[in-house]
């Protein structure tokens, strides 16, 4: 089977997800994946051995300013002309199935020539009833025309009784052996804040941190440590940090519960999906959501010694691949089924509520609509 997969390369969350499936695809030999990458410049990708002789386009993306989402900048920004034609001129007919990670040259391209299509990711979550913002209607009616598939098989921490899947997301073997030898560092990722506010910000705080996604000559205090991209550099440094401040973007969190790490953590102002994941967040209790990130509500969080939920995913990547290679004989709800039965719920104490409530919500893991129970 030929298959044509786009990703969307904003943020590196959307780059982890189509990792982890480049190594489950190649249990399968009977698959065979080109990867297009889009939403980024093409010299900003890194670490993309996994992925062959990847196509590149320009596709769609969202500028952002001081930790909000730039409308103005993201209209100024767009070339419609040229993802026109990148959509028109996409070779889908070459191909028997086409997946979208939220890239839309490819969701679109399959649309316009009635090609198979499947989305993957966070975002076909939305599709269904979770937890959103009150404004949610017109960026809901965005999401689905952003990237818009046949089928979408949303992910997400918690399935809403919804036949969503949980996340890709799963320890490495640096984690792993990080794991073991924890540090008494913060791991900051916040690439869409300010940067020089943020390092004034924790310059006050009397802790070291290592802090990635801002450039690496800044000014700096010699308590904080910036590092440049790094794949299993930041796996490294995940798994050994005493905790992590970030926005509230979905993968990084994933990963950071498979690690029972405490969290902090903003949603990009006026990023619909951000906003989304910190109402879930709350309701899960998985992770500490604030307003601001500024000295003394960092302070008082470290202060409060805050302890993470630990949620060990089965391996969804080479679930799906599997479903695939075997013609998808099984229905999306009944994969959800499967893999929510394989989770294992919380090893360590939320900061609120018990691990099982935090992991599990108001009801159980086999309560999922539309699939079939035992």
């Amino acid at each position: 089977m030929k298959i044509l997969y786009g990703v969307q390369g904003t943020g590196n969350g959307h780059l982890s997800r189509a990792r982890a499936m480049a190594g489950a695809f190649q249990q399968f030999p009977e698959l065979d994946v080109q990867w297009l990458f889009s939403g980024r410049a093409q010299e900003s990708f890194f670490a993309m051995e996994a992925f062959g002789d990847y196509w590149w386009r320009e596709g769609l993306t969202f500028a952002h300013k001081a930790g909000k989402i730039d409308q103005l900048a993201t209209v100024r920004q767009l070339n419609l002309p040229r993802l026109l034609t990148d959509i028109r001129t996409l070779p889908v007919e070459d191909f028997d199935l086409v997946i979208s990670d939220f890239e839309p040259v490819t969701a679109w391209a399959a649309k316009k020539q009635k090609r198979p299509s499947l989305g993957l990711g966070h975002q076909y979550a939305f599709d269904f009833s979770i937890p959103t913002p009150p404004f949610g209607w017109a960026a809901r009616a965005i999401m689905k025309m952003f990237a818009p598939v046949q089928v979408g098989l949303g992910m997400h921490w918690h399935h809403f009784s919804q036949p969503i899947l949980p996340p890709i997301a799963q320890t490495h073997e640096a984690a792993e052996q990080a794991a073991d030898n924890d540090q008494d560092f913060v791991l900051v990722y916040l690439p869409f804040e300010h940067h020089a506010a943020l390092l004034h910000q924790l310059a006050q705080i009397k802790q070291r941190f290592i802090v990635y996604g801002l450039p690496v000559d800044l000014p700096k205090a010699d308590h904080i440590t910036l590092k440049t991209p790094s794949v299993d550099g930041f796996r490294r440094d995940l798994a050994a940090a005493k905790a992590v401040i970030c926005n509230s973007g979905f993968e990084l969190i994933a990963e950071t519960l498979t690690l029972g790490k405490p969290i902090l953590t903003r949603p990009l102002q006026g990023q619909f999906e951000q906003e989304a994941n910190a109402l879930a967040l709350q309701e899960l209790r998985l992770a500490r959501v604030v307003k601001h990130f500024d000295a003394v509500t960092i302070s008082r969080w470290l202060a409060e010694h805050p302890r993470g939920v630990h949620i060990n995913w089965p391996d969804v990547a080479t679930a799906i691949a599997g479903w695939i290679a075997d013609g998808r004989r099984d229905s999306p709800q009944q994969l959800a089924q499967s893999l929510w039965e394989g989770v294992m719920p919380a090893l360590a104490t939320a900061q609120q509520g018990t691990p099982q409530q935090a992991a599990k919500g108001k009801s159980g893991m086999r309560d999922i609509k539309g699939s079939e129970t035992s």
